[in-house]
């Protein structure tokens, strides 16, 4: 009979996606707006930093968001200057470094969402003295409700299986940054075969559910854009 193992583990990986697609959301939404609006010159750069988790490897991603947020870094040194504790090891690295490693999985949705509203119905609202603030909550957030969705799905789904960052910026400290990825890791690594598999077959569900759940959104989008064309 399998023993049922500890569910710390996920109940802080479910925390810390939670937190950082939450965070990320807010914070990005404004990037992902001026990056679908913007004519700038520099935003093809802008861009490509924003990709740039997308192909690089966890390990050399971790390694310099080590550099940066460790005692030493600039951000690092100042988060201690400010609380008289480090943000390596901590629950509050782990979202920092969790954020620059979904941050494409959010921003790529956002902006897509954005550059797909026809600009006549923004017009139009404009017409009706629907301007500025108003404007953007009025008419952009509710047609682009589904890519919305879409990013905090995907912000989720990646931050929740992350092993590499979270590894090399929070180690295995358990109940503070032993995240579901890590104690997989340590179950393989005691060849506790049975608890590595319950858990892997915890996120595989998890994985199956929430990718389905985006392309449902996505089809369901397509057969609403088909019928209007009827």
């Amino acid at each position: 009979m399998i023993e049922w193992p500890d569910l710390t583990a996920l109940w802080l990986s479910f925390k810390l996606a939670s937190v950082t697609t939450i965070v990320l959301v807010l914070l990005t939404t404004p990037l992902a707006y001026w990056l679908a609006q913007t004519k700038c010159r520099a935003k093809p750069l802008i861009e490509t930093l924003v990709a740039l988790p997308i192909v690089l490897p966890p390990t050399v991603m971790g390694f310099y968001l080590l550099m940066l947020l460790g005692p030493e870094g600039w951000l690092g040194s100042f988060w201690v200057s400010i609380t008289g504790s480090a943000l390596t090891f901590s629950f509050m690295g782990l979202v920092i470094a969790s954020m620059f490693y979904s941050l494409p999985f959010v921003v790529q949705p956002l902006q897509n969402g954005f550059e797909s509203i026809n600009p006549r119905m923004q017009d139009a609202a404009k017409t009706l003295g629907i301007t500025g603030k108003r404007l953007f909550f009025k008419v952009t957030l509710p047609l682009t409700k589904r890519a919305f969705l879409t990013a905090t799905v995907l912000g989720f789904a990646h931050t929740l299986g992350e092993f590499g960052v979270v590894l090399m910026v929070g180690g295995n400290i358990p109940g503070e940054t032993k995240v579901i990825a890590i104690e997989i890791y340590n179950q393989v690594e005691m060849l506790n075969y049975a608890q590595a598999h319950v858990l892997s077959a915890i996120l595989l569900i998890l994985a199956f559910v929430l990718i389905f759940l985006i392309y449902w959104i996505q089809n369901k989008k397509s057969r609403v854009a088909g019928s209007q064309l009827i």
